[in-house]
């Protein structure tokens, strides 16, 4: 095993990966106390997204980094940008609408979502560990949603009028975010991840900004906790991604390492912590089980 994608990584690396996934889940977690004070969906992407568009640009600026764009990086970068706004836009639905983990659980099906639209847009087959994982992953979260009433004392019926809605935006968003992974890996790998990260979130801003002014304005906290979870939620995705990508690089490991899928379980805890969300413990272990194949996926060898 030689390269570096095969190195072990360092202490310090493997702590700012946990620091990265223990961010952006207490992220979700601050966003659903801004949606609990009166902000909505589109208003705290369009705060997201721009200002953590404004700080990357910001450096791109201060590290003098070439921006070069091919006529391929012109076409599909506003299409990943389309895809990344929308799945933003589902993903903080979903947060508003089922206890936090749950909601990043259903979106942490987006490997298979990659691997399906890998074949239906570049005919690629899946690779055979995916296919032993689905099943578990999907086991997993059917144990986590408690898709048939068992844990919550409803039937299937009474359970799935209580989080339909929620678990349709999470897989919407993990479906969308794959299929963003599989353009941005075959159409614009090869563009500076601080120039894709820049130009992505200020396309998903603009997408935030349109379902804004559709709604007819912007939906603003109406007390001080509400105004803190937006501030919060702000700042902890823009650090996030700063981190990602300016720390990361120089530790020698990958921004999407699958050490930062443990982000689920890191909102688990906030959320029970800060929002009083608690799930039954068959629930947990399907938040594990889905957590631990989507982990294993991510660190085997390639």
């Amino acid at each position: 095993m030689s390269g570096p994608a095969r190195r072990a990584i360092s202490g310090t690396a493997f702590a700012t990966l946990l620091l990265i996934a223990l961010m952006m889940g207490a992220n979700h977690v601050a966003a659903r106390i801004a949606f609990n004070d009166g902000v909505d969906v589109a208003t705290a992407v369009v705060f997201r997204s721009v200002i953590t568009a404004c700080v990357i640009a910001a450096l791109l600026v201060a590290q003098r980094v070439p921006v070069n764009f091919s006529p391929r990086h012109r076409r599909m970068l506003p299409l990943i940008g389309l895809l990344i706004g929308i799945q933003s836009l589902f993903l903080y639905s979903s947060v508003a609408r089922l206890p936090v983990a749950l909601a990043l659980l259903a979106f942490n099906t987006y490997p298979i979502w990659t691997a399906l639209w890998a074949g239906l847009v570049y005919r690629q087959a899946p690779e055979r560990a995916l296919l032993i994982a689905m099943p578990v992953i999907l086991l997993g979260l059917a144990l986590a949603l408690d898709v048939f009433g068992a844990a919550s004392g409803l039937d299937a019926a009474g359970q799935w009028a209580g989080i339909g809605a929620g678990v349709a935006f999470a897989l919407g968003a993990a479906g969308t975010f794959g299929l963003a992974l599989v353009i941005t890996q075959h159409e614009a790998a090869d563009v500076d991840g601080r120039v894709r990260t820049a130009t992505t979130m200020s396309i998903a801003g603009l997408v935030a900004l349109s379902a804004v002014a559709s709604q007819g304005g912007f939906h603003l906290p109406q007390q001080a906790a509400g105004w803190w979870g937006l501030s919060a939620l702000t700042l902890l995705y823009g650090t996030a991604f700063t981190i990602m990508f300016t720390v990361l690089p120089r530790l020698g490991v990958v921004g999407n390492s699958a050490i930062m899928n443990v982000e689920p379980v890191c909102a688990l805890v906030l959320a029970w912590l800060i929002l009083g969300q608690a799930i039954a413990p068959v629930q947990v272990a399907g938040a594990l089980l889905v957590v631990g194949a989507v982990m294993v996926l991510g660190l085997r060898k390639r």
